[in-house]
């Protein structure tokens, strides 16, 4: 059993979790950076180690120091939060490697739905419904131009290993593609150290509805509803909420359905949400998988009544599904 949890991250979601673990009786371990020595989660959890400097670079996203840190403190496990390695699958791997429990999914599954090309060709051999696009990463901006004439524009350029709208750019002409190819690859080498960029046609008017999900190691897998976050600015959530007013009975179970079905074509384990883009003739298109716990999480908790950071603990601890 889990007895003790060391917490790579900061904030809000470090606070999150030490509430949850105590509500549990698992004791925390807080991680913290010099600037961030006074902190809440710092002075909430059960012991508190510094792991560098103030940039992020140098401590929430040192992974040596990080592991130094669950050593010394005899932790059993590490939960990530979201964003920092949440979704670094390299860090999932050496916590494994070193006897550790990561709260999160395994370090295939992160790979896999981390890189949007591969997870859309994963999720449609399940049958998931997916935006017409290329197969996987471009080769160059020909190939764009290639397949953009094929499935007609507009068209949307996208990071293959990026989100939050960076190395994205909508293209609505021929003589747009090699223009926009270049700029999308080199934003997306930027911030996301991979220039691979994949095509999509592009849906105007989306609506933008995502599905919880959560699965354990026994093999379930289980939907808790859907939220709308289609209030968006610069690719930014500003408003979630559940269920969606956007889509209908029939809609819902289908979309909801498919998410599992996302889920399932990587035998996924812990929290994750599926999200997709509904047109406004309620056709459904799966966009990525995010492979962590959400900012968002509480709408869905407010609605089911449902822990869910307590849920992610006990199935990374090899319990069974308690939602239903």
């Amino acid at each position: 059993m889990i007895k003790k949890i060391l917490i790579a991250n900061r904030g809000e979601i470090a606070l999150r979790v030490i509430r949850a673990c105590r509500e549990l009786g698992i004791s925390t371990v807080a991680v913290y950076s010099v600037a961030d020595k006074y902190a809440l989660h710092v002075r909430f959890a059960d012991e508190a180690v510094c792991i560098g400097p103030p940039a992020a670079k140098d401590s929430y996203l040192n992974i040596p120091q990080i592991m130094a840190a669950a050593e010394i403190t005899g932790s059993d496990a590490i939960h990530p939060g979201y964003g920092f390695l949440a979704e670094n699958a390299g860090f999932a791997d050496i916590c494994i490697s070193s006897g550790l429990i990561f709260i999160g999914p395994k370090p295939n599954m992160i790979s896999t739905m981390g890189d949007k090309a591969l997870a859309k060709a994963t999720v449609k051999k399940m049958g998931v419904p997916v935006i017409p696009g290329s197969e996987g990463a471009l080769k160059d901006a020909a190939e764009a131009l290639e397949i953009a004439k094929a499935i007609g524009f507009p068209v949307i350029l996208k990071a293959s290993a990026g989100g939050g709208g960076r190395g994205m750019r909508v293209v609505r002409s021929e003589e747009e593609v090699e223009k926009a190819f270049l700029a999308a690859q080199n934003e997306s080498e930027k911030a996301f150290s991979s220039s691979e960029i994949y095509l999509e046609k592009f849906i105007e008017d989306p609506h933008h509805v995502e599905v919880q999900i959560l699965g354990d190691s026994h093999g379930n897998i289980v939907h808790l509803g859907e939220r709308d976050c289609s209030v968006q600015r610069r690719h930014q959530k500003l408003i979630e909420e559940t269920p969606s007013p956007a889509i209908n009975e029939e809609t819902r179970k289908k979309i909801c359905d498919s998410a599992v079905l996302a889920a399932k074509s990587v035998n996924y384990e812990s929290c994750g949400t599926v999200e997709f883009l509904v047109d406004n003739d309620m056709n459904f298109y799966f966009m990525e998988m995010n492979t962590r716990i959400q900012v968002e999480h509480p709408v869905t908790e407010e609605v089911f009544g449902l822990d869910l950071v307590k849920e992610q603990i006990r199935v990374a601890d090899g319990e069974k599904i308690e939602a239903h």
